[in-house]
């Protein structure tokens, strides 16, 4: 009886085990809304017309590099109902230097397929209860305090608004990778039509 249960019901971290998200790297990011609900606004042809929380949603990820010294942007696109963004950081929050590959982690192999979709999904809730104090800097305090901002501004200006718990994350390996995922995040309203977040899937 004991055993009946055992492992049944738990459900293993998403992140990348043996990898330090507060280490020097590029980041691919995706955040999306509550639901898949499009807050963001709507793509009309190949654009994407922002509403006034895409504009908060646009602005405060911009904002992000005021903050955080140590961080650069590459491509980034708000979407209907999700954001897509590159967060390179240059140094280590901590000054610790990054492992070239993450210790144990295969190397990545078709990043078109990658792009669009994620593979480590991040449990904000579980985070918190493993780790009671994110380390200042890190991949997972800087996408918090990014998506506690938009939340704070759009419910200042009196629009209902909340994010989905999880956001999603690859770690990017060299420079091809990084122009795919690029490429990806630029073209992403011109490819709605066919976007797995539209479609719903």
């Amino acid at each position: 009886m004991g055993d009946k249960f055992k492992n049944k019901y738990r459900i293993p971290s998403a992140r990348l085990r043996n990898w330090d998200y507060g280490w020097a790297g590029v980041y691919f990011i995706t955040i999306c809304t509550h639901d898949m609900a499009h807050h963001f606004g709507e793509v009309e042809g190949e654009d994407m017309i922002l509403s006034p929380v895409g504009v908060i949603a646009d602005i405060m990820w911009h904002e992000i590099v005021g903050r955080e010294k140590h961080v650069e942007k590459g491509e980034f696109v708000v979407m209907p109902n999700h954001v897509h963004g590159l967060l390179i950081l240059k140094s280590s929050a901590d000054g610790a230097k990054a492992p070239r590959s993450a210790p144990g982690a295969k190397d990545v192999g078709d990043w078109e397929r990658v792009a669009e979709e994620p593979r480590l999904q991040h449990d904000e809730k579980n985070e918190f209860m493993s780790k009671i104090s994110p380390k200042p800097g890190s991949v997972s305090t800087i996408v918090r305090s990014y998506k506690s901002a938009v939340t704070r501004h759009a419910r200042r200006m009196g629009f209902s608004f909340e994010w989905q718990a999880r956001f999603y994350d690859n770690i990017l390996r060299n420079e091809r990778d990084l122009h795919r995922v690029s490429r990806y995040i630029v073209n992403n309203p011109r490819n709605w039509a066919e976007d797995r977040f539209a479609l719903g899937h």
